[in-house]
């Protein structure tokens, strides 16, 4: 399997590029990569490219840029707004919405979210090494934690939210994106407890919110937002794989 690393750098044909110290000791240390070894970079402008590792050493790895591989395609403006939730499973959140091609992750603040802090450095590090595996082009945006209704009050109502109501009040959710047009579009998914019924008032009274059921059984918080991801990416397609050169 080919190395694939996202990188922050400018590609093009004949770049010579110095690895960050992390990147560094991954390839040295972990994958024990060696001098002349394959390695695929992208950045989310430039496409994918081809290169090879020109030096390593311990904490200082260099690489030869060669050829484009695949060009930038366009992908889904596809975001997941989810309340936090225990370590373990935020991690997961934020790895499944990369490899489903979530756009961005906003956490947000609702009444009943019981974590009261995100590690926004930790989830950026998850959903890049997802998206280096998964073999898309971009990594998501984090967005800033906000609480819930500062989100909703500043949200551009050209981007249809998909809010997971567990009352059952909700049409399916594959009948719902039938009715959406493609354009900008959000999942909205609520804290282990479910959304407070003013929250769920609120969100009912909100022009570009639509209420969808997932279903008929109550599921855990992180798998109603990797399911919902999975059935928008099924039924809107999927946009993040451009054709290879």
């Amino acid at each position: 399997m080919t190395l694939r690393l996202f990188i922050t750098a400018d590609l093009e044909a004949g770049a010579q590029l110095a690895l960050c110290k992390e990147q560094a000791h991954y390839l040295a240390n972990v994958m024990r990569a060696k001098t002349g070894e394959a390695v695929l970079v992208f950045n989310g402008r430039d496409g994918e490219w081809a290169g090879s590792l020109t030096h390593v050493a311990k904490n200082a790895v260099t690489l030869a840029v060669d050829s484009q591989t695949r060009p930038q395609a366009p992908e889904p403006d596809l975001w997941l707004v989810a309340a936090p939730i225990k370590k373990d499973c935020i991690d997961l959140v934020a790895e499944k919405a990369s490899e489903l091609g979530a756009s961005a992750l906003w956490p947000v603040f609702t009444r009943r979210t019981v974590t009261s802090r995100v590690n926004t450095e930790r989830l950026s590090a998850h959903m890049m090494e997802a998206a280096e595996q998964c073999e898309r082009l971009t990594v998501p945006q984090l967005l800033e934690p906000a609480p819930l209704d500062k989100a909703l009050a500043g949200w551009d109502p050209a981007r249809t939210l998909l809010f997971l109501d567990e009352s059952g009040s909700g049409a399916p959710i594959a009948q719902v994106l039938a009715d959406v047009p493609h354009g900008p579009l959000a999942v909205l998914v609520g804290p282990e407890g479910g959304f407070a019924p003013e929250e769920r008032t609120m969100l009912a009274k909100l022009p570009f919110a639509r209420p969808v059921s997932l279903g008929p059984r109550i599921l855990r918080a992180e798998t109603a937002a990797i399911a919902a991801l999975a059935i928008v990416q099924a039924i809107r397609g999927d946009w993040s794989r451009g054709p290879r050169n």
